[in-house]
């Protein structure tokens, strides 16, 4: 029987799940139950995934409403019955051997949380997005505030591969992470409060309180992929990365972390959240000006050899 169940869940788009889902399938060699948490999904790709968990024979569960990023893993969490659960998002490629690396940390050092190597865009490029991070509270002029930091963010893998190792770091990212199903003994389900924001140092702070370590492996590496976005995936990420949602995490993880007011990482914190809608926004608007000038061009295309066709006729 699998040590390790993947829970799949929707991040802030599902153009790109088909292709997450058969990068898992295809570049992971060890054993591994899987959970699918289908927020809502639009219906093709609610089709295609029935017609992969009867031919894969992996668990579908599947909403009629979108869910936050929490509500989905809390859902998959509670069907979990292995020692090992793998927080994974519907836009992520996974590179060989990623599990079993992850898992063997987790054996050998006894984690509560073990981290890939991020990269982000193209898999290819392997531009990381984060190898590892540091969040501290710190006092500043009386004021209890928080620093955070992605390691090595926009860095070329081959560049800085000689100062990685695996080590203790200071938290993860949801885009793919192994815990041990003992962890939520002490822990507890995720935070639902925490809607579009901060989940991640939420869920790390609490490890890092109970006195667990967090691990990042550079030989497990996996791709927070970009891309354009369809109709639904915009109707499901303006949700995703509301002000609603985004002022209400933020405040949510000031208070739960008794954080001042006045601290100076608030407000970039919810602008991020913001912007992150706007950039989505415009990807959009990108996908329809392409398409406008394809159209374009195929139109003074035919303009073109009808207007050849014709100087040949004379």
């Amino acid at each position: 029987m699998p040590a390790v169940t993947l829970v799949v869940v929707p991040r802030e788009r599902f153009s790109y799940a088909q292709s997450s889902l058969e990068s898992i399938y295809r570049n992971t060699n060890h054993p591994f139950e899987l959970i699918y948490v289908d927020g809502n999904s639009p219906a093709p790709l609610s089709r295609h995934l029935r017609r992969a968990a009867a031919e894969k024979g992996f668990r579908l569960i599947r909403t009629e409403h979108f869910l936050s990023p929490n509500q989905a893993r809390n859902i998959g969490l509670r069907e979990v019955r292995t020692k090992y659960v793998v927080f994974i998002g519907n836009d992520i490629e996974v590179e060989r051997g990623w599990l079993s690396e992850l898992v063997a940390c987790a054996e050998e050092t006894g984690a509560w949380a073990v981290s890939p190597v991020y990269f982000e865009g193209d898999r290819k490029d392997r531009i990381i997005h984060m190898a590892g991070g540091s969040a501290e509270f710190v006092e500043r002029d009386g004021i209890r505030t928080f620093d955070e930091a992605h390691l090595f963010n926009h860095s070329k893998f081959d560049d800085v591969a000689h100062n990685l190792k695996r080590d203790q770091t200071g938290f993860f990212e949801f885009h793919t992470v192994l815990m041990p199903m003992t962890v939520f003994d002490t822990m507890g389900p995720f935070d639902e409060e925490l809607l579009s924001s901060n989940e991640h140092l939420d869920a790390s702070l609490l490890i890092r309180q109970a006195g667990g370590a967090i691990y990042l492996v550079p030989t497990a590496q996996v791709t927070y992929t970009f891309g354009l976005l369809d109709d639904y995936d915009l109707e499901y990420a303006t949700l995703r990365w509301s002000d609603e949602w985004n002022q209400r995490s933020t405040m949510r993880f000031v208070e739960k972390w008794n954080i001042d007011r006045r601290s100076s990482w608030i407000q970039p914190s919810i602008d991020w959240c913001s912007n992150q809608r706007a950039h989505l926004g415009r990807m959009r608007r990108s996908l329809y000006t392409i398409v406008k000038m394809q159209a374009s061009k195929n139109i003074m295309t035919r303009r073109l050899y009808a207007a050849v066709r014709e100087a040949r006729a004379h």
